[in-house]
């Protein structure tokens, strides 16, 4: 059974709304994610930020408005309002490119998401980027191109990858060497498994609908 997701639409590169929100699925735009969502044709249900982006709340929508001096990002105040309706599942448009280090703050979303048993999908011009903490993530025989897995952890153990041009069992990936970037699929069912640790997998964002 589909799992509902939160959409999170924010102000960084603007790549491209591909998604249409099903019943019981939740859009949020974080700040100028705003303009984009309208300009689509989407809907949010909350427009969350402190506005230095989009200059002032929109009107006639349900805001939260937040301080300009704050300890959080706008787009993780967006993932906590989407937590506390019960969001379990994430996809974030318009989170990457642009100022680099609000790329990054969005990847350490991804990873705390993945540590706490939740989904979380960055997807950026031609990629998605997701996380699997403690667990397996399976790629159907229709996904093609490049996948990469990267270290998050300061060490992952039991990295396993099946179905795979290069693969791996029970190996130890570090956030300091590149063993796993570049990767091909096969045209076969395949998999990505860690026993301790929370890696990263890239891969081309035409596939990301399998979640």
């Amino acid at each position: 059974m589909r799992r509902p997701i939160c959409y999170v639409v924010g102000a960084g590169e603007d790549y491209g709304l591909d998604f249409v929100p099903r019943d019981g699925d939740m859009v949020i735009a974080a700040d100028a994610g705003y303009r984009r969502l309208k300009a689509a044709g989407l809907q949010p249900q909350i427009v969350v930020g402190d506005f230095d982006t989009l200059g002032a709340p929109p009107a006639g929508e349900k805001v939260v408005t937040l301080p300009k001096i704050k300890d959080v990002t706008d787009t993780w105040a967006a993932i906590q309002l989407g937590l506390e309706r019960g969001c379990r599942s994430f996809a974030l448009y318009g989170c990457t490119g642009g100022r680099f280090e609000h790329t990054l703050a969005n990847l350490q979303i991804v990873a705390d998401l993945a540590a706490r048993g939740m989904e979380c999908r960055l997807l950026d011009k031609t990629q998605v980027i997701t996380a699997i903490c403690d667990g397996t993530l399976s790629f159907g025989p229709e996904c093609r191109g490049f996948v990469s897995v990267f270290s998050h952890s300061d060490v992952c153990t039991g990295v396993t990858i099946r179905g795979m041009k290069y693969e791996l069992e029970h190996a130890e990936l570090t956030n300091r060497f590149p063993l796993g970037v570049s990767n091909e699929f096969l045209g076969v069912p395949g998999r990505v498994t860690v026993e301790k640790g929370t890696l990263f997998v890239v891969f081309d964002r035409k596939y990301s609908a399998q979640f």
